[in-house]
């Protein structure tokens, strides 16, 4: 009877083994009779080997997954990073929009601008802009004349368009018990003066509104605000205080 001593293991940090290794599985292929078997037993074999090979590739994975695995206080420093750098940030344009609110009044009458101009090419536009004066009782930016910003309700004897010297219906009044609204209500109304077109629309401009209803809702925006910045504080002091307790019981095990 033939005896074999198995080989050595195989080390995956030297290839040149590989040859090797190649004929030595041809020998105990010969010795156990192998090839002369029949081929379910041979699958079997060949079977075994690929466990065999499989194992020592996962453990050699494992090893290495496990070497570079990240610390658990890692994670929590990066996300207590992340978190105060949001939050500074946000502290930051909250500070810089109360010293600076003339620029941060400027910057958003540009934005309500191009809203009016774009009124009818943007539907997005269109519904934020009546959204807002319908909440906030206004009309255009500055008054009511803004809209001959737009291209359809310009008030220059040259404009073609229907709505020629009109205003959107968002800028109208509501009439009591109308069930229907009027998309029409507000035609000719740059024509007016102010007080006539405020018996049908709101003439204020919504720049102004949004200032007096700053003002009269001062402890509501405070209470968003700290509504905001309590759980990013809470966050932040949560995270600082697992890091300290990570870092404890790593000093304590050794």
């Amino acid at each position: 009877m033939v005896k074999f001593n198995p080989p050595s293991s195989f080390s995956f940090d030297k290839p040149a083994e590989c040859q090797d290794w190649k004929q030595r599985l041809e020998h105990y292929r010969i010795a156990t009779k192998l090839d002369k078997d029949d081929g379910p037993v041979q699958v079997f074999s060949l079977l075994i080997v690929a466990i065999g090979v499989y194992a020592k590739v996962q453990k050699a994975t494992d090893t290495v997954r496990d070497t570079f695995l990240i610390d658990p206080a890692v994670i929590l420093i990066v996300f207590s990073f992340s978190l105060t750098l949001v939050f500074l940030t946000q502290l930051a344009i909250a500070i810089l929009g109360f010293f600076y609110s003339d620029q941060t009044r400027d910057a958003l009458g540009k934005f309500v601008k191009n809203a009016i101009v774009h009124y009818r090419d943007d539907l997005d536009l269109q519904n934020l802009m009546d959204y807002i004066q319908k909440e906030f009782k206004c009309c255009g930016w500055n008054n009511y004349t803004d809209w001959s910003w737009n291209l359809y309700f310009n008030c220059t004897d040259e404009n073609p368009s229907s709505e020629r010297c009109a205003v959107p219906y968002s800028c109208c009044t509501p009439v009591p018990g109308e069930a229907v609204i009027n998309t029409m209500c507000g035609f000719g109304v740059q024509t007016q003066t102010y007080l006539d077109a405020n018996k049908s629309i709101y003439p204020v401009g919504c720049a102004d509104r949004a200032v007096m209803w700053i003002e009269s809702h001062l402890l509501l925006v405070g209470a968003l605000t700290l509504g905001l910045a309590l759980p990013q504080i809470a966050g932040i002091v949560l995270s600082q205080i697992l890091i300290s307790q990570i870092q404890d019981e790593i000093t304590s095990a050794f």
